[in-house]
């Protein structure tokens, strides 16, 4: 057996690679006896790792020791190696690795050196940490008053994943991604961006930006400044309309980075008016302006739009629609007999501006009519042109149907439901006593008498119930066709000799016919059921009910289940009555209870201002 030196070292070297962070160190041991455990701890920095050898057992001693590393596995002093030069006061030596690659594999083992040779311990391995990106940024080219173009260009992408990508901009230097930013995919290469949302003639600073793992990073800084952009103005909303005038104005909100030289309304009767047709100077400059229209046609639509002026160009605001008032005429028909005529109002007796009133309408304005209901077997009243007796207030001394301009007496009336008509042209008047009710093949008498509906005070309407076919109906009053009202639109509202209103469905009807409001008349006409979990339809199907003529009201009897109904019309849910008041249902209001299954009558009146029903168990 070969002799060895004086200086025979039984040493097992121990390493384990240990990769600093910024403020923490840790280590990984080293061995070089394989029969001793290690263990390793990485925390990997970019470009460094500092590694521990552990000498169990020294001999002679070493001439050298140290770390070596590569690339490769089973790195040698023939790789790059790093000796330890300290003065070692324990079994451990620290030994930093640097200039090391970013996100690089290392192989690394500990070494140690005698006249015998060089041991080497168990082989660990580590990877770099990646740095940031590096980045280019693009020039800024087809600069507006309001966006450019812009980008860049990841040419190193750092060891990991360029996961967001894009410029940063803003009005100071070294803009950040807390400032404003584009996101353009993400990878390596160069990139396209739009910077939109600018403001005219301002210098911006641009940063093109990349991040991967490591954080981020940015290119260098360029600077543009935008042209001057449009100017921004809003249209103010048209008030104070009048048969010839209106107000309307606007606000420059923007002036585009320019000067506002001009501003103001441009209006006419086409869509979207500019500044070629009729305009109002509102001044110059950013703020608020009011412009007065004036001169304008009386019924007409206009329409206006702000606008405001700068070196680019004349920019609007919306486009605001708005129609002047037609030339109508509303006379007040005071009397003694408001109080007693129009009870639960506010209307009262010989008070011009708390009585009923005849209207003209657009396309007449000098034939005003209207309905007044007089209740007293005696009643004396006049017209006023004014809500006031400045007058001139009429009546007729002669009671020749011509209008006496403050005439000494009233005009007297026994008591009815009057239709009328005055014609200023002519000062005439006329007032008619009328009695309306429902004609027409679907109607009880068909096209040869009316059926008569019933006047309520209380509710200023005709009203009542009856059979009709499926056919047509129309009002008509005083047997007589000079005073009837169709429907030419079928959709509630009336024209007098309008056409024929069509009945769906056969089956009974509550008919009201409201007269009360002067050249705006409407009517109903409803077909009533009672739907519910606790009626044979359930939800679905409503039970029709019919009309009980000797006591007012509609009914059914029918077989109902513990649960809930309602009353609704015409097999829809835009009319339907319930709530917990049976004496006081309301429109919508809650489902009505039935405690306990069995055989009821119900009973309904809608005829009523408050409808109300019953519900008894037979």
């Amino acid at each position: 057996m070969k002799v060895m030196s004086k200086y025979r070292i039984l040493a097992i070297l121990v390493s384990a690679i240990f990769i600093y962070g910024a403020c923490t160190k840790e280590t990984a041991n080293v061995k070089l006896t394989p029969a001793l455990s290690s263990t390793q701890t990485q925390n990997v920095k970019s470009d460094a790792a500092t590694v521990t050898g552990f000498v169990v057992a020294e001999g002679d001693g070493f001439t050298e020791k140290g770390v070596v590393y590569s690339t490769t596995p089973a790195p040698t002093v023939s790789n790059s190696k790093v000796a330890y030069t300290g003065t070692a006061t324990t079994a451990a030596y620290n030994v930093t690795l640097t200039g090391l690659a970013y996100a690089t594999k290392y192989y690394a083992r500990a070494y140690a050196t005698s006249a015998s040779g060089t041991i080497y311990g168990d082989e660990l391995n580590f990877t770099t940490l990646p740095v940031v990106p590096v980045l280019t940024t693009a020039a800024i080219t087809v600069i507006t008053g309001n966006s450019a173009t812009g980008g860049g260009n990841v040419t190193v992408g750092g060891g990991a994943d360029v996961t967001a990508r894009g410029i940063v901009f803003g009005l100071n230097h070294n803009p950040t991604t807390a400032d404003t930013k584009t996101s353009d995919l993400k990878g390596t290469g160069a990139f396209v961006s739009l910077l939109t949302g600018l403001k005219g003639n301002k210098t911006y600073y641009v940063r093109s930006y990349a991040i991967n793992s490591a954080g981020t990073a940015y290119g260098p800084e360029v600077s543009f400044t935008t042209l001057v952009d449009m100017p921004v103005v809003t249209t103010t909303d048209v008030s104070v309309v009048t048969k010839a005038s209106a107000i309307s104005g606007g606000a420059v909100t923007y002036d585009g980075g320019g000067i506002v030289s001009a501003r103001g309304l441009a209006w006419g009767t086409a869509a979207n008016p500019t500044t070629a047709g009729s305009k109002i100077d509102g001044g110059t400059g950013l703020g608020a302006f009011v412009s007065n229209l004036t001169g304008l046609q009386k019924f007409t639509t206009y329409h206006v739009r702000a606008y405001a002026t700068n070196s680019v160009g004349t920019a609007y605001g919306t486009d605001i629609t708005f129609t002047t008032l037609a030339d109508i005429q509303t006379w007040n028909i005071p009397g003694d007999y408001v109080g007693a005529s129009y009870p639960g109002s506010s209307l009262a007796d010989w008070s011009p501006d708390k009585s009923p009133q005849v209207i003209s309408t657009i396309t007449a304005s000098n034939l005003l009519e209207g309905y007044v209901y007089m209740a007293n077997a005696s009643n004396n009243w006049k017209f006023a042109s004014q809500p006031n007796w400045n007058g001139p207030n009429y009546g007729d001394d002669n009671k020749s149907g011509k209008l006496d301009p403050n005439a000494a007496n009233n005009i007297a009336s026994a008591k009815g439901y009057y239709k009328l008509n005055v014609n200023t042209t002519t000062m005439t008047y006329t007032a008619v006593a009328t009695a309306w009710g429902v004609i027409g093949d679907a109607s009880p008498q068909g096209w040869n008498d009316e059926t008569a509906l019933t006047y309520s005070p209380t509710q200023r309407v005709w009203q009542g119930a009856m059979h009709l076919t499926a056919a047509t109906i129309k009002f008509r009053a005083n047997h007589d066709w000079n005073y009837n009202y169709g429907s030419d639109k079928t959709d509630g509202t009336l024209g007098a000799g309008a056409a024929n209103i069509p009945v769906s469905l056969e089956s009974d009807y509550t008919i009201t016919l409201d007269l009360s409001h002067p050249n705006a008349y409407t009517y109903s006409a409803n077909r009533w059921g009672v739907i519910g979990d606790a009626t044979p339809g359930g939800w679905n199907t409503d039970t029709n009910m019919t009309w009980d003529a000797v006591k007012g009201v509609l009914k059914v009897t029918l077989n109902l289940t513990a649960g809930s109904i309602k009353f609704r019309a015409n097999d829809d849910w835009a009319i339907n009555l319930g709530g917990a008041n049976l004496n006081a249902l309301t429109q919508g209001g809650d489902n009505i209870a039935v405690a306990a299954a069995g055989n009821y009558t119900l009973t309904l009146d809608v005829l009523k201002a408050v409808p109300s029903c019953t519900i008894t168990k037979n």
